[in-house]
């Protein structure tokens, strides 16, 4: 299990925290593979911390369903299976949706005119080929709403569906695009316009077309 070194990890973070976001990440980028078995006496020593938050860490991911535990057997990576994207973007982009409509009395001009700053640099991420840079672009734009509505509910939820999201996108199944451009140019006159009807809609289009891109790669790449 080959395990990176020289990572930095954030202070102010309990073991179990620590332990949690480190390992979410390795196995969202591939750094633990699929179905690869996991140690935890190799990821504690690893992470610098003793088993028992790497443990904890563990059980909150097998919840998530980035790992697989078996007592007494083993732990291991989940597997990664593409048209999980199906599954996973509609209720996300409900949920999103719900976000923006709750979102929108909230919001000002001026958080606005930021939000079209993030989604001129999203257009140049992907015009130049970064898609990693431009991923954390698009989930900054869309996070923002999230966070402005102040609900832990949505916002956990969300941010568990993100993970596997952005697993997919490290497999090659979620399909950047600069159509996401003008679908986000499209929302922020919606927010501008007070549309509650048309910022739900298109959100949740926005999302949902990743889904049809998916599919529709995959056909061209079997033709």
């Amino acid at each position: 299990m080959p395990i990176p070194s020289g990572f930095s990890v954030p202070n102010r973070l309990t073991a179990k925290q620590r332990a949690f976001r480190q390992l979410q990440e390795w196995i969202i980028d591939g750094t633990l593979k699929p179905g690869e078995k996991l140690n935890d006496g190799e990821l504690a020593s690893a992470l610098g911390v003793s088993r028992t938050p790497v443990r904890e860490a563990l059980q909150l991911l097998n919840v998530e369903g980035l790992v697989e535990m078996n007592p007494g057997v083993s732990t291991q990576v989940t597997q990664v299976n593409g048209e999980d994207i199906a599954k996973i973007l509609p209720p996300l982009a409900a949920l999103q949706s719900l976000a923006a409509e709750l979102a929108l009395p909230l919001v000002s001009l001026g958080e606005i005119e930021s939000l079209r700053r993030i989604n001129t640099e999203f257009g140049e991420a992907l015009e130049r080929g970064d898609y990693h840079y431009a991923l954390k672009l698009d989930e900054e734009f869309h996070g923002f709403v999230v966070e402005r509505i102040d609900n832990p509910y949505i916002a956990n939820t969300i941010s568990t569906f993100q993970a596997h999201i952005r697993r997919l996108f490290f497999h090659n199944s979620i399909i950047l695009s600069l159509k996401s451009v003008e679908e986000h140019e499209e929302i922020l006159q919606a927010f501008e316009r007070g549309d509650k009807e048309a910022v739900g809609r298109l959100v949740r289009s926005n999302w949902l077309r990743a889904v049809d891109a998916y599919y529709e790669a995959l056909s061209s790449g079997g033709s």
